[in-house]
């Protein structure tokens, strides 16, 4: 059953078609451009731009697949977590359409989204994955790891307290002058920086067994190191860019590592997205630890699947419907604080 899926969470407009788990289009128009005069994501303007686009996406969506609207059997669309006001415009879009063309509705949860986008074009590791499974996102509003017993039943591990870590990616990056988005300059500079040539200190060192990730420390930390090292040269800039993502991944590393070697059950898959899972560096790590603990790491495997996307909605969807889990046009509504 094809559907197509809408996603508006945050600064990408976003649309898809998929069928089961397979991605018969994706399609995403970014606002990074427009946002990066600003250093982060302005709201007002968000909404805008997904107003003057999601027809648009949509589609494209619908072309690309060589889809008719008639043929889609459901509508799939985040409600959340995300930005209020960017996610009430997918969520109007997929009730008219719905409304419309008769069609089912499916609330789809963002971070569900993220978590299963590993399955997408991989129908063989859903009959292979063994639970409980764990599940890791990393994005620029979340860091999150959680336990999978089952698809559609998750239970959190681990969570921020503060920022998130591509968010802490992104003000590092405006503190050294680079500009918004600052993850992928961070991952750039950091290659030809070296991580050790500037000291910061390891988030919540000594403290994993919280079970917490927090970056509003290093980040005060690194604003101070910005400070003393004015003017800053390129040689400057591309270490400080590497010491700060060592230390932003170590922690992460270590916290995972602590749950993993604690826990009471026996873990082996672990599914890994969100936007800065893309970042090679920490996909190095990432599989490290799993060869470590014998747990079999799996990625999207498609680089539009790790930021916000439409794919990923579609093919949580799909589980969805599988469980009959539709919900009424006039229901629906968006829920920006929601949880997994």
């Amino acid at each position: 059953m094809k559907i197509l899926a809408i996603d508006t969470s945050c600064d990408e407009t976003a649309a898809a078609v998929t069928e089961d788990v397979k991605v018969l289009s994706n399609i995403i128009w970014s606002q990074a451009s427009a946002h990066a005069k600003f250093g982060g994501v302005m709201p007002s303007l968000a909404q805008r731009m997904h107003e003057e686009r999601i027809d648009w996406v949509i589609e494209r969506a619908l072309k690309s697949s060589k889809t008719k609207i008639e043929d889609v059997y459901a509508i799939a669309v985040t409600i959340g977590p995300g930005l209020s006001i960017a996610l009430g415009v997918g969520v109007n879009r997929a009730k008219e359409i719905a409304k419309k063309y008769n069609k089912k509705l499916i609330a789809v949860n963002h971070l569900e989204g993220h978590v299963l986008s590993p399955l997408a074009n991989n129908q063989p590791l859903i009959t292979n994955i063994k639970y409980p499974a764990l599940g890791l996102v990393v994005s620029g509003k979340n860091t999150i790891l959680v336990k999978i017993d089952q698809i559609g039943k998750y239970e959190t591990l681990a969570t921020t307290v503060d920022d998130a870590l591509g968010e802490a990616l992104d003000k590092a990056a405006r503190m050294l002058g680079l500009g918004y988005p600052g993850g992928y300059i961070i991952e750039k500079f950091s290659r030809l920086g070296d991580p050790k040539k500037y000291h910061l200190p390891i988030p919540l060192s000594g403290q994993e067994a919280r079970q917490i990730f927090s970056y509003s420390g290093i980040k005060t930390s690194m604003m101070r190191l910005v400070e003393k090292q004015k003017p800053l040269t390129k040689e400057k800039i591309y270490n400080l860019a590497a010491a700060f993502q060592d230390i932003a991944f170590e922690h992460l590393i270590r916290v995972v590592k602590f749950i993993v070697r604690n826990s009471k059950y026996q873990f082996h898959d672990f599914l890994i997205g969100g936007g800065v899972a893309a970042n090679v560096q920490l996909r190095m790590r990432m599989r490290k630890l799993c060869r470590e603990f014998n747990l079999k790491a799996h990625f999207p495997y498609s680089n539009k699947l790790y930021g916000d996307n439409a794919a990923m909605i579609g093919v949580a969807g799909h589980f969805k419907t599988k469980r009959q889990e539709f919900i009424v046009p006039d229901k629906i509504d968006r829920n920006p604080k929601t949880k997994l």
